[in-house]
């Protein structure tokens, strides 16, 4: 199993910026692939940004240009840097991981941006 724990949410002013970080533990070996997804209130889980094991990356297009994935493979660590917050950014943040035809997700951890 992998376990997953976010961490760096918190509530931020519009325009400002926020770094989350995601630490995998467990059975860590061969994850494929990590990745952040968001959920605002009555909204559908969405994509914001993946990388995988070669260090390619993926953004959702809402978020291209003001946001960067980063992983530090030595501590199992995936960031999101966030730049450039709207208000829309609001939502549950959770970090994916994929390791051998299985998902696994970590509790997640609020952003809040004012407007």
């Amino acid at each position: 199993q992998v376990q997953l724990v976010e961490s760096g949410g918190g509530l931020v002013q519009a325009g400002g910026s926020l770094r989350l970080s995601c630490a995998a533990s467990g059975i860590i070996a061969s994850i494929n692939a990590m990745g952040w997804y968001r959920q605002a209130p009555g909204k559908q889980r969405e994509l914001v940004a993946t990388i995988i094991s070669g260090d390619s990356t993926n953004y959702a297009d809402s978020v291209k240009g003001r946001f960067t994935i980063s992983r530090d493979s030595g501590k199992n660590t995936v960031y999101l840097q966030m730049n450039a917050l709207k208000h829309e950014d609001t939502a549950v943040y959770y970090c994916n991981a994929w390791r051998k035809g299985n998902t696994y997700w970590g509790q997640g951890t609020q952003v809040t941006v004012s407007s």
